[in-house]
């Protein structure tokens, strides 16, 4: 049988979520995040791309002008009024120094105490390859936590009056098959599902009877398949990973 999963600590004030795609925060850790902002928390959102290539129908301007209009939506259903989008372009973002500087500058401005990602690894769960932009910004964020803190990386964010912030304690990791930790998410479900069906837009563009499509139906399975190893509350697991 499969280790318990730990807590996750709560001992904070501010959460930075930094991911690649409006969306992505939807499939499972916006009912943490939801858990989160009710206890008083504050987190604030920063997407890498505006989703542009994520829909065939729609030409990349026009997709990225609703995905971004659906993202804020979505965010402000679970309790977060502040939604960054950081331009770099959808499907080919790379990993490299421009990215990493973005996030740190985004890290000295928000003077987060934990980040927020989504899985950085090669694979999810389930085995399946994980996209380049997923692996790249969760990796990039994980770096910049450091970049943010160092006066001499980027010096030109000093030049834009953004000092270094050191007080990133560790990373959330949504989706990482290796997660250990999880987050009472009881009473979160509805906001959840609201969240993800905000995005209206994209979710049909998945096709027919693909599960993400069925936001009820897959939240609730995910929830309550976390929640076996957490005595069986309904729960969203995160690796935590020192930075």
């Amino acid at each position: 049988m499969a280790e318990p999963y730990a807590p996750m600590p709560d001992d904070w004030r501010r959460a930075l979520a930094v991911v690649a795609h409006p969306d992505d925060l939807e499939y499972g850790p916006a009912l943490a995040v939801a858990a989160w902002t009710a206890a008083g928390k504050e987190v604030v959102y920063v997407i890498a791309s505006r989703g542009e290539a994520g829909i065939d129908t729609l030409p990349p301007e026009e997709a990225g002008r609703v995905r971004e209009r659906e993202q804020i939506e979505a965010a402000a259903v679970v309790g977060v009024d502040k939604v960054d989008f950081l331009g770099h372009r959808d499907g080919v973002i790379e990993y490299g120094l421009p990215l990493r500087r973005d996030i740190a500058a985004a890290i000295r401005t928000y003077q987060p105490d934990i980040l927020v990602t989504l899985n950085h690894h090669e694979r999810w769960r389930s085995g399946d390859w994980n996209s380049p932009d997923h692996r790249n910004v969760g990796t990039a964020a994980l770096d910049a936590a450091a970049d943010a803190g160092n006066r001499w990386i980027f010096p030109e964010l000093l030049e834009q009056g953004l000092k270094p912030w050191s007080g990133v304690r560790y990373a959330a990791v949504g989706g990482s098959p290796h997660a250990r930790h999880a987050v009472d998410v009881t009473g979160t479900l509805d906001q959840g599902v609201a969240a993800l069906e905000a995005h209206r837009s994209y979710l049909p563009a998945l096709g027919p009877g693909h599960p993400m499509a069925d936001a009820r139906g897959f939240l609730k399975a995910k929830v309550e398949r976390f929640g076996r190893r957490f005595g069986g509350i309904p729960a969203i697991a995160f690796e935590v990973v020192g930075v």
